[in-house]
């Protein structure tokens, strides 16, 4: 992969015409932007991948999807893909340039594909963050698969062993639970699970024991989310 440059200036973007489908006004994009600080010119980072084995990407390839913003603009056609390593939101240009939005706290969501990547809050210790999650079920209670990619520093030559290349790893998907809008849980354990619930706490308990309900495995999390819900 070539190197790339993060983004600057999603709105010249949209006047080229890719968004042609739109349902924006092209007067009040230009100020909705402007007002939320999307950065022209300025170099957020530079990533060089020529030597990195494996992808940061949640798919490599770009693919046309929508982008809603929390002002209820919505921006269709995009060509997107989601950067795991750096929790960006990439677009190409029609001239492609590889560019990220420069305010990601303006996107309420993106639509790529079969995919939703929701941008919400997150708890992360005692403090409340903001990433792109991708939303598994919708509802009172909610899930969301968090994909996490590792950078692996090249390793240099040893004793019997060759040199290694730096590298992403991708790891297995992080599983979050949120209520309403509140920030989501990560739930890495079946403790954090037990603890997560203030209400129907014994038929929680219940069918998680039933139902032998790991953290780990998305389809019998789907299954506990969509039984909450019912109750």
């Amino acid at each position: 992969m070539k190197k790339y440059m993060l983004l600057i200036s999603f709105l010249l973007f949209c006047s080229t015409g890719l968004f042609a489908q739109s349902v924006y006004d092209l007067r009040n994009a230009i100020d909705f932007f402007e007002s939320n600080k999307m950065q022209r010119g300025e170099f957020r980072r530079t990533l060089s991948e020529s030597e990195i084995e494996g992808s940061p990407y949640y798919i490599d390839e770009f693919t046309k999807g929508t982008i809603f913003t929390s002002q209820k603009i919505q921006y269709n056609d995009v060509p997107l893909r989601y950067n795991i390593y750096n929790d960006e939101m990439e677009f190409q240009t029609p001239d492609e340039q590889i560019l990220a939005i420069a305010a990601p706290e303006i996107v309420e969501k993106a639509v790529i594909g079969e995919d939703t990547f929701s941008n919400i809050p997150y708890e992360l210790g005692n403090k409340v963050k903001r990433a792109y999650f991708i939303l598994l079920i919708e509802g009172t209670l909610s899930l969301y698969a968090r994909p996490e990619v590792m950078y692996q520093k090249p390793k240099e030559a040893a004793a019997y062993k060759e040199p290694e290349p730096a590298k992403f790893i991708k790891r297995p998907d992080m599983f979050y639970l949120r209520i309403n809008q509140q920030a989501a849980v990560e739930i890495e354990s079946k403790k954090d699970l037990l603890n997560f619930f203030n209400d129907h706490q014994k038929q929680i308990q219940d069918f998680i024991k039933e139902n032998k309900i790991k953290p780990a495995k998305k389809d019998k999390m789907m299954e506990l989310v969509e039984y909450y819900n019912s109750l």
